[in-house]
């Protein structure tokens, strides 16, 4: 108390003014009626304080405590930030009241701002814009359509003056996000799914629902039903396990970090030991790892002053001088040597440590080292540098682990599969290092010459194509915009994966069809060898379009027979990206999972997919259902061929809800399957009927 009696006093208002304004006891017949819709994310009243999951970010002197409104010194270009990190759900508006003398006339900014400070809307108000309250407050409500005009996922909520004002107090209370507003809703769309039995089938491989890094960084994380671990990310190429760190690169000032207690690596690898998951492993591969847990590569005291340099440590720069030239760095500030000889010593120890990984991937992203790791690596690798690492690496990594898969080259994306990082440098039109190589696309040619080496040594290098896959199209991955645009472009964005027709709607703008075409390239060039998307996201993991996109991936993975999958890297708890992995490994809460054996579909409508799943011989189905429209009900019609007579035992639907799958009552009756599903819904029916082809 003794603090906030001294601020208020600096402030010019003693205590017992400040706590006479208290909550609201003689509410005008205006603001009775309230915001357009109730409020359904309390930010900050007087009587409860501030909420427990939002965050006093400060600023400028203020009290914020229960018992009284907040009183914020927004003199000086004054305000105050309060966040709540990982915010998602949609709303309809701002709601708050707010007093201030009247000598500051209009001068009050309200902004949102996602985790990176940037604004992504503000609105200044005028004090004729609210409605007057009790003790000379003003009611506002401010329509996220002004707050946040793009949709766009925000963090923080900003109170702040535009203009100059004194140093008397404002004061601000009731304040909270309303709920969205109800459409109107759209009339239902039809879809009929046809589950074709008498095609061949195949094996789902359950690795294509594997995630990276470690379940327990959630509290619910390990309820996703994932089915694989992935240790990788930039990180992990400098990772080294005997003092357990890595060099956090260019996503992070270039700094050596570990882990305090358990530790990094080998709290993830006994946990996921424990619980008896695979591991894919990354495998430094670039030539050096971090030496300590306390170097960096850019000394400002050293190197002099820099573009930006480490809040936490200031001494740490990004390496680009204040004129834009990139520092040169020496390796040995940081790092040291690590040859196939040290992965070979780590393999071997991981082996006789738990039965050893499933999968041994040969580090991350190659052609992006000359950014990501450019203190070590800064120039651009080329076809024969990725192949001779790949081949000496990999040879050592066979020795130790005869038996375990090996995956590679771990190429960032499209680009990355057709060129080298010095193609890219020098322009993919020009692409000299690909000319020189018969101007055949870089990841054809690399299967083609570990192919050869296998004919000419009797040893198999390479187990599994991994590639990463994430969408290029502006907003859709990386800024998560949500905005209904956006939102429509992130489900299309889904068709590069798989559909031959569908032109990418980015920079690519080409027919990618990316699962197809690497099973073209395998089965061409290196017969047998597995496929992974190493990485993945769509974004927008807090919102149903999101959630969308990756149950319909996730279908598709299972659907194109990929030998694994690794999401990038865990949905945040009850998400809609959550409750998509639920759908194929957990919707019931009790284990119903998506069967073993993919089962072809025919049929079906725009916005709508179904995927469709068999035990093989009981006669057992499970299917998903999509529905990707975000108005309109689908009323969707589910028979077979070859299949018997398809009947409905229990069905699971998912709509946003943060409870996740509710049952569907629906009649279980011989005939059609004929459900009606909720708009941005995912599905889940438990169907019988005769045995599908095994």
């Amino acid at each position: 108390m003794g603090k906030i009696l001294a601020l208020l006093a600096a402030v010019g208002l003693g205590a017992a003014a400040l706590f006479a304004i208290t909550t609201r006891s003689n509410v005008s017949a205006a603001e009775a009626e309230g915001p357009p819709l109730p409020v359904v994310e309390r930010v900050f009243d007087a009587e409860h304080g501030l909420t427990s999951t939002w965050a006093d970010y400060g600023w400028t002197p203020h009290v914020l405590r229960a018992g009284a409104p907040a009183a914020l010194d927004m003199s000086g270009y004054g305000g105050l930030i309060l966040a709540r990190p990982g915010l998602s759900t949609p709303f309809g508006g701002l709601s708050f009241r707010y007093r201030a003398p009247s000598s500051y006339g209009t001068f009050l900014e309200v902004r949102v701002e996602d985790g990176g400070g940037n604004v992504l809307g503000r609105v200044r108000l005028s004090p004729d814009r609210g409605r007057p309250s009790d003790n000379g407050f003003t009611q506002m409500f401010l329509p996220m359509s002004e707050l946040n005009p793009r949709g766009k996922r925000f963090e923080r909520l900003v109170f702040a003056a535009w203009r100059s004002v004194a140093k008397e107090l404002v004061l601000l209370d009731a304040i909270g996000f309303t709920a969205a507003p109800l459409e109107k809703p759209s009339p239902a769309r039809t879809a009929s799914f046809v589950l074709d039995c008498r095609a061949p089938g195949h094996r789902i491989s359950p690795l294509v629902y594997g995630t990276a890094y470690r379940l327990e960084e959630t509290p619910r994380g390990w309820e996703i039903g994932s089915s694989a671990v992935r240790w990788g990310g930039n990180p992990t190429s400098r990772y080294n396990w005997k003092v357990d760190a890595w060099n956090t690169n260019h996503d992070w000032f270039f700094r050596n970090v570990s882990r305090p207690g358990k530790g990094m690596f080998p709290d993830f690898w006994r946990e996921t030991k424990r619980r008896g998951l695979p591991v894919a492993v990354s495998v430094p591969m670039v030539g050096w790892v971090a030496k300590d847990d306390t170097s960096y590569s850019f000394p400002v005291s050293v190197y002099g002053p820099q573009q930006s340099a480490a809040p936490e440590l200031p001494d740490a720069g990004n390496g680009v001088r204040k004129d834009g030239q990139p520092i040169a760095a020496d390796p040995a500030r940081t790092s040291i040597p690590f040859g196939a000889v040290q992965s070979e010593e780590w393999v071997r120890k991981l082996e006789a440590s738990g039965g050893g990984a499933r999968e041994y991937i040969l580090d991350n992203e190659p052609m992006l080292w000359h950014e990501t790791q450019r203190d070590v690596h800064p120039a651009a690798a080329t076809y024969d540098e990725v192949l001779e690492r790949t081949v000496a690496f990999a040879s050592a990594i066979r020795r130790a682990a005869p038996h375990a898969k090996i995956a590679g080259p771990t190429a960032w994306g499209w680009l990355a599969y057709q060129h080298s990082a010095n193609d890219i440098k020098a322009g993919a039109r020009n692409r000299p290092d690909r000319r020189a190589h018969g101007d055949v696309p870089f990841i054809p040619w690399y299967l083609r010459k570990l192919r050869e080496h296998e004919a000419k040594t009797g040893v198999r290098l390479l187990d599994i194509l991994d590639v990463h896959f994430y969408p290029a199209a502006s907003g859709v991955y990386g800024p998560n915009n949500t905005d209904p645009e956006t939102s429509a472009l992130r489900l299309r964005s889904t068709r590069s994966l798989w559909d031959p027709s569908y032109t990418d709607e980015s920079w690519i703008a080409e027919r990618m069809r990316v699962l197809p075409l690497l099973r073209e390239w395998v089965d061409a060039n290196y017969p047998g060898t597995g496929i992974s998307i190493g990485e993945w996201n769509f974004g927008a993991e807090g919102h149903m379009s999101g959630g969308l996109a990756a149950a319909e991936a996730l279908g598709r993975f299972g659907e194109a027979g990929l030998d694994s999958a690794y999401y990038w890297n865990l949905p945040p708890d009850d998400s809609p990206a959550f409750w998509a992995f639920r759908a194929y490994r957990n919707y019931d809460g009790k284990g119903g999972h998506f069967l073993e054996r993919h089962v072809a579909v025919k049929g079906g409508a725009p916005l709508a997919s179904l995927f469709a799943s068999s035990d093989g011989e009981k006669g057992r189905f499970v299917a998903v259902v999509l529905n990707m429209d975000p108005k309109a009900p689908l009323d969707a019609s589910i028979t077979g061929e070859g299949c018997g007579t398809v009947a409905l035992q229990r069905a699971f639907t998912y709509a946003g809800k943060p409870e996740g799958f509710e049952p569907y009552s629906s009649p279980r009756v011989p005939g059609p399957v004929a459900l009606r599903l909720a708009p941005y819904s995912i599905s889940v029916l438990e169907l019988r009927g005769a045995s599908a082809n095994p």
